[in-house]
């Protein structure tokens, strides 16, 4: 009896080991994301993220909080008119070209900053005020530098819930949305209500 339940032990570890490094299976890809010209969000290729709603202006950037130079977070621009700066995406598959529906990247801004480090996206803290996780950039942790992008019916949200990276793994997933402080409009995550967005090629 102790062999059996050894090789059975032997026998599960192998096969968790396997799953844990394949990653998602591509026989059933799902649907890329499109820019505002019909066309597949493409990897290393520069895009405007933008609010996808009439009564919301100005495009994804940097900005600071709480009067600190850094680290910088990924909120919308004051200026309204503005497209914000350009991101550029990354698969976490490598074989991937195109960014699809519910799957997990990296995103990063493309532009240079005064803060010694990446602009690359990440779920930051939580705000004490409204329990809500803010997306903030530089550093790396891991799970929390992977997002996702949703599709809620015709729109598309911005998500954090790295499955693809950790597929064991207990996440609370959330749907980013904005949080005013200051009349600074940050992103953060665990909203009552996401921000639909829209993506064109810079």
């Amino acid at each position: 009896m102790k062999v059996i339940g050894t090789l059975c032990l032997c026998i599960w570890l192998v096969v968790a080991t396997t799953s844990l490094a394949q990653p998602p299976s591509n026989d059933s890809n799902p649907p890329p994301i499109l820019d505002t010209a019909g066309q597949p969000l493409q990897r290393g290729v520069e895009y405007y993220i933008l609010p996808d709603v009439t009564d919301i202006s100005g495009g994804f950037t940097l900005l600071n909080r709480n009067g600190t130079l850094c680290p910088l977070y990924v909120g919308l621009d004051d200026d309204l008119t503005s497209p914000g700066l350009p991101v550029v995406f990354t698969p976490f598959l490598e074989d991937e070209t195109v960014i699809r529906e519910a799957r997990d990247f990296r995103v990063e801004f493309s532009a240079a900053t005064i803060c010694i480090e990446s602009t690359a996206w990440r779920v930051g803290e939580t705000d004490a005020e409204t329990g809500r996780r803010l997306i903030v950039t530089g550093g790396d942790s891991q799970n929390g530098a992977y997002f996702r992008i949703n599709r809620e019916g015709e729109a598309y949200i911005v998500a954090w819930c790295p499955t693809d990276v950790c597929p064991i793994c207990r996440f609370q997933c959330g749907s980013a949305g904005l949080l005013n402080e200051d009349g600074k409009r940050l992103l953060a995550l665990d909203g009552p209500t996401a921000l639909p967005v829209r993506f064109r090629r810079a």
